[in-house]
């Protein structure tokens, strides 16, 4: 769902430039936004050096993981440079906007042993958990509530220098309703106010974008294919051409559907049995939740950025309870700051329910 977000001050030609970022991050899971930002806001750096040299930078590969490929971030990013190398884009010390969620050193976690024994049992447990797990249909003028909490490491360019970073533990909020036309969201780390801001559309530009299997209404996703091969068979072909490898970005887009949407009954097993026919899909012996909930992790290696994302269940009811990002290999570059055992992101999911108004909570509905 695109966000709809008004602002308090006339548009203007800076406005304009910092809301190409600043909206595409609202249809990130929390946290993840300032990571690509801040990312974004190197190359950025690395093009503007390259201008004031005589002999421009080689061409560097540059990780720019897209946990929801249809924010289309390489285009905006293509306008983003655009408009700093033209020298409209202003921003404060840290390169972006800063953000309402206090800042500290990076986040770290010991690397948890990974193996491709006992995969399929512990997926096939997962399903059948699934399968058991209450999603009651959502009804007009219900609206889905996702509650969770969320942190993240990412790359603070100040100047000439760059370093590693994170943002606390925070709390986010989502309101969506079944057609995905109407939401609310409160997230600290991307709003403007406490309040939060509307995720309603059309949009400012009048548009009401299609749901798509990485930006899905619950609408969209009981119309999806619960037959476990159909559904990854069209998750390739619907994300062709996006994130490093088709087998890694299939892993992602079925993580982002565990994160923040709200499966089907039926389809929320077949997610999880479509996972298990990826390649590279591992179990990780310990992983930890943001929330601190240790649990077993069904997860798979980046093998061009390094990175390790692993969905993290109970070790005993098998229930999602989360997802992180963590680093496991050594990366180079600009990348190096980012070593084995960072974790670029982690999130919990705390609560998930229907509820019966815009910005009601399950202990408000009696």
């Amino acid at each position: 769902m695109n966000a709809n977000t008004p602002r308090p001050h006339p548009a203007d030609t800076d406005r304009s430039t910092s809301e190409l970022l600043s909206g595409t991050a609202r249809d990130l899971p929390s946290g993840r936004h300032e990571f690509h930002k801040e990312r974004l806001m190197a190359q950025i750096h690395d093009m503007q050096r390259a201008e004031r040299t005589a002999t421009p930078a080689p061409a560097q590969k540059r990780r720019l993981r897209l946990p929801r490929p249809a924010i289309a971030l390489p285009l905006t990013a293509v306008a983003v440079a655009a408009a700093v190398v033209a020298g409209v884009w202003q921003t404060g010390s840290g390169g972006v906007r800063d953000s309402g969620v206090a800042t500290g050193p990076a986040l770290t976690t010991k690397i948890g042993t990974a193996t491709t024994k006992g995969v399929p049992q512990l997926i096939d447990r997962i399903s059948l958990a699934a399968a058991d797990t209450s999603h009651p249909d959502v009804k007009p003028g219900q609206f889905i509530y996702i509650e969770s909490k969320s942190a993240d490491s990412f790359i603070k360019t100040v100047g000439d220098k760059s370093s590693l970073a994170s943002h606390s533990l925070h709390t986010r909020q989502v309101w969506e309703s079944a057609d995905g036309t109407e939401g609310w969201l409160i997230d600290p780390s991307v709003n403007d106010s406490p309040e939060g801001e509307t995720l309603s559309l059309p949009d400012e530009q009048g548009n009401t974008p299609e749901a798509t299997l990485n930006a899905p209404s619950f609408d969209y996703l009981t119309k999806l294919t619960t037959d476990p091969d159909e559904l990854l068979a069209k998750i390739y072909k619907e994300t062709e051409g996006m994130g490093n490898t088709p087998d890694q970005q299939a892993f992602t887009t079925i993580g982002d559907l565990l994160i923040e949407s709200y499966p089907p009954a039926k389809l929320y097993p077949a997610l999880f049995k479509a996972a298990s026919k990826i390649p590279g899909v591992v179990v990780v012996d310990d992983a930890v939740d943001a929330a601190g909930r240790h649990g077993i992790a069904v997860a798979r290696l980046d093998e061009t950025s390094g990175a390790r994302e692993e969905w993290i269940f109970d070790r005993k009811t098998h229930v999602f309870l989360g997802e992180r990002t963590v680093q496991v290999r050594k990366a180079t570059g600009t990348d190096a700051l980012i070593t084995p055992g960072t974790v670029l992101f982690t999130n919990a999911i705390m609560k998930r329910a229907v509820v019966d108004g815009m910005k009601q909570t399950p202990s408000q509905a009696g």
